[in-house]
């Protein structure tokens, strides 16, 4: 499987030249992406929509992911699935650069991995679950309560009073 060395990178210089309010959809789909310096997602998939504006590029972007996380329960490994939507400006000068601080580069190519990273990270749960209903492990031993009930659990149900 080949991906470039810069798969959210894009050239939007001829967007540049084109009227206020023109823009184009750009698509991206990856069954694996490295995200650097250390976030690994696969099925990636997602959109930007470049339109122009007075003050720069506006990018609106819609990616979808699996990430391979633990569960915070169980400890077994599952593909945690993130979304993530996102407006981002980038100007044409320092004059209008919005909070982000994003200027158009000379070359005009846009890369979104920064930024893509940056919003499926946050997307990330604290503490995440396999599953709403995961039983986690026993305190004592360790056993895995979604597979067995061990000795541990079955004595303290047994001294539940209904």
């Amino acid at each position: 499987m080949y991906q470039p060395a810069h798969p959210l990178r894009f050239n939007v210089g001829f967007i540049v030249n084109q009227t206020i309010g023109y823009y184009r959809e750009f698509t991206f789909e990856y069954p694996k992406i490295d995200l650097k310096p250390d976030f690994q997602l696969f099925h990636f998939s997602g959109s930007a929509r470049v339109s122009r504006t007075p003050q720069g590029l506006l990018v609106q972007g819609s990616f979808n992911a699996q990430s391979l996380t633990e569960c915070a329960r169980c400890l077994i490994e599952f593909m945690q699935p993130l979304h993530s939507d996102f407006d981002e400006l980038w100007a044409f000068s320092s004059r209008t650069v919005s909070e982000s601080g994003l200027i158009l580069p000379e070359d005009t190519n846009i890369d979104l991995e920064p930024i893509v990273r940056e919003y499926l990270l946050i997307e990330v749960p604290i503490n995440p679950v396999c599953r709403p209903d995961c039983k986690g492990l026993c305190t004592v031993c360790g056993a895995d309560l979604n597979v067995t009930v061990c000795e541990h659990q079955a004595q303290e149900n047994a001294h539940v009073i209904y």
